[in-house]
């Protein structure tokens, strides 16, 4: 396999943060000079320079003309970076530099990373903090494009932040009554009236004014292993016995979507091997038939893509933001449905595969 090779420059600051973090290198210390430090290295001044340049920016020494290049006495306030802070960078760095020598792309570590945080954000029991003022709190199903989203909020919206935590649709609904988020993520399918989320708001939010911001509309569909060897063609192959299933947790949308159309299809939970076993994202269904724990599984179509595994599309479902009419008129709520309606995001939300953005953005009310 075709290896990447890291810059000489990135090797020298990361010896050099290595030195600070082991406290081989203290608060006020000289740094080699630039020529000393390209002889050390056999490399040339401005490669020396460079690496340098890149610890400033870090806030990790400071230059001066004349007096060379010192390691920081103080952290300095104005970029907000602490030691923790720098840790968690070097650690982050390390792995980067493993996973991009090992052939990744960087496209591939961020899919992957992300991934890694839905799941982290679905085990983690929900305690919900105290909300800051510029704060949202964010309670419901798993969503990649939200995860997405998310991640780049604070960078784009720096005054204001968003907390997020993965629950299902039930669980965000719930939280929202009960006062314990203020946004939350929905994808329910309500069989009577055929449509998604409404009905569900107006039960557990009686009386209240609500708006539903639509995310997106999200391909759903059994993701099977790659190629799809054992020709599944619908939810009719759930009941083979030589199938294994993995099911979403109670409360999923997805879940309560599928236990419908079984009862439709007068198919019952004992019929399907495998439906006792519960995952909390769709991120997880699509690990566990790559890691060949499962033959197949109810998930996003994206989830397959991010996994390059097989897909059979089966239907497509709204997701929307539930909030509140008083959490509507927050300030970090309008930057979130103002932002939702450019087409950077829109872009972005198409290039995770398998979401339809016609309505993304748009805003329905719940009276």
């Amino acid at each position: 396999m075709y290896k990447k090779r890291v810059p000489m420059y990135q090797r020298i600051a990361e010896a050099v943060r290595q030195d600070i973090l082991t406290r081989d290198l203290h608060s006020g210390d000289m740094l080699p000079s630039v020529r000393d430090m390209a002889d050390e290295w056999g490399c040339t001044p401005g490669t020396v320079q460079r690496a340098y340049s890149e610890l400033k920016q870090q806030g990790l020494v400071v230059s001066r003309p004349g007096q060379g290049t010192r390691v920081m006495t103080e952290i300095q306030k104005e970029e907000d970076i602490s030691l923790r802070r720098v840790a968690l960078i070097h650690q982050a760095e390390a792995f980067l530099l493993e996973v991009l020598t090992a052939g990744h792309s960087p496209t591939e570590v961020e899919q992957a990373v992300r991934l890694a945080l839905d799941r982290w954000r679905a085990a983690v029991p929900h305690e919900p903090p105290s909300p800051p003022v510029h704060s949202l709190r964010f309670v419901g199903s798993h969503d990649p494009a939200l995860a997405l989203i998310v991640s780049n909020f604070t960078e784009v919206f720096p005054d204001y932040s968003f907390q997020l935590t993965f629950s299902g649709s039930l669980g965000g609904l719930i939280a929202l009554a009960e006062g314990e988020a203020d946004v939350a993520g929905s994808h329910l399918w309500d069989t009577e009236s055929e449509t998604y989320n409404r009905p569900f708001v107006q039960r557990l939010l009686p009386g209240r004014r609500v708006a539903l911001l639509a995310l997106a509309h999200r391909h759903l569909g059994l993701i099977t292993p790659p190629g799809n060897p054992a020709e599944i063609t619908g939810l009719d192959d759930l009941v083979r016995p030589e199938l294994s299933f993995v099911n979403r947790q109670r409360g999923a949308g997805t879940r309560i979507w599928l236990d419908c159309q079984l009862r439709q299809r007068g198919l019952e939970p004992e019929q399907i091997s495998g439906y006792e076993r519960e995952v909390a994202t769709h991120s997880e269904v699509a690990q566990a038939i790559a890691e060949g724990q499962a033959d197949i599984g109810l998930g996003l179509e994206t989830a397959a893509i991010a996994y390059h595994l097989g897909f059979v599309p089966l239907t497509t479902e709204r997701y929307d933001l539930v909030m509140p009419d008083a959490v509507c008129r927050t300030a970090p709520a309008q930057a979130l449905a103002g932002w939702l309606n450019t087409e950077e995001i829109k872009s972005a939300i198409v290039g995770l595969g398998g979401y339809d953005t016609g309505e993304t953005g748009s805003v329905e009310w719940v009276e």
